[in-house]
């Protein structure tokens, strides 16, 4: 199997998976996110202990790679740090505008490191950027 069909197989599995697409029982914040060039929307919830990211999960609707990207997101993130969520995010966000492309750099990101070559479709670009840029929005309002 190539790599390009494991991608694709991962992206399909991560955007029809049901485990991370649920509510959270009193989250400590809600966050909507929307695109509105294509419509895709998602509400993200996240459970904090202390600084750490407890549980986190969304809601919402849209494209398979919106989909696929809040759920990598998802199962990266629970148990981080505060910080170290932000710090993934920024590096999510910097691969897909290509300001980090050297491997080695993105393996942090582990499944979410597959939509690396969402760069090279602009269309998509925002799709793949939601949930990341609402965890973002999230964890600031949260701070202040």
């Amino acid at each position: 199997m190539d790599l390009d069909a494991i991608y694709t197989e991962l992206i399909m599995e991560h955007s029809t998976s049901k485990r991370n697409k649920r509510e959270i029982d009193n989250p400590d914040i809600s966050e909507k996110g929307h695109n509105p060039s294509c419509g895709d929307e998602i509400e993200l919830e996240i459970k904090f202990n202390g600084d750490i990211v407890e549980d986190l999960a969304f809601t919402g609707d849209g494209c398979a790679i919106s989909q696929a990207s809040t759920s990598m997101m998802i199962d990266l993130l629970k148990g981080k740090s505060k910080k170290e969520a932000l710090n993934l995010a920024d590096t999510f966000i910097k691969m897909i505008k290509r300001d980090i492309i050297e491997d080695e750099k993105l393996l942090i990101l582990e499944d979410a490191m597959v939509l690396k070559n969402i760069s090279n479709m602009p269309a998509r670009v925002k799709c793949a950027v939601l949930a990341w840029h609402t965890l973002k929005e999230a964890i600031d309002k949260e701070e202040n």
